[in-house]
């Protein structure tokens, strides 16, 4: 489980600015499989079929309870797609890195 992962998502008032671009390439890097569209942390995961599919969007719906904080999804019969941003400061935040890598972590051997 990498570092990201092992952290919790903090509390981000409103008025909090988005993470700077290096800051944002230093996260990323720690991030392989992840990607920044459109201003938001992305990653498609592709399954061998519909049920594994559903167990890991479950599984994502924890984690996103436990750190309350939720990506977009966009679910389909072998694959999700997450996009996170976090809407109340209008980017990313490092809440969006620690969970990318918390649903990395589900798929670790």
């Amino acid at each position: 489980m990498s570092a990201l992962a092992r952290r919790r998502c903090a509390p981000v008032p409103p008025g909090t600015p988005p993470l700077a671009e290096a800051r944002v390439r230093e996260l990323l890097a720690a991030l392989p499989a992840w990607t920044v569209e459109g201003g938001a942390l992305v990653r498609r995961y592709e399954f061998r079929d519909h049920y594994e599919t559903m167990a890991f969007v479950n599984a994502l719906a924890w984690i996103s309870h436990r750190e309350d904080h939720h990506p977009d999804l966009e679910v389909g019969y072998r694959h999700c797609r997450l996009a996170y941003r976090t809407h109340s400061v209008g980017g990313l935040t490092e809440n969006d890195f620690i969970c990318a890598a918390k649903c990395d972590a589900l798929l670790e051997g």
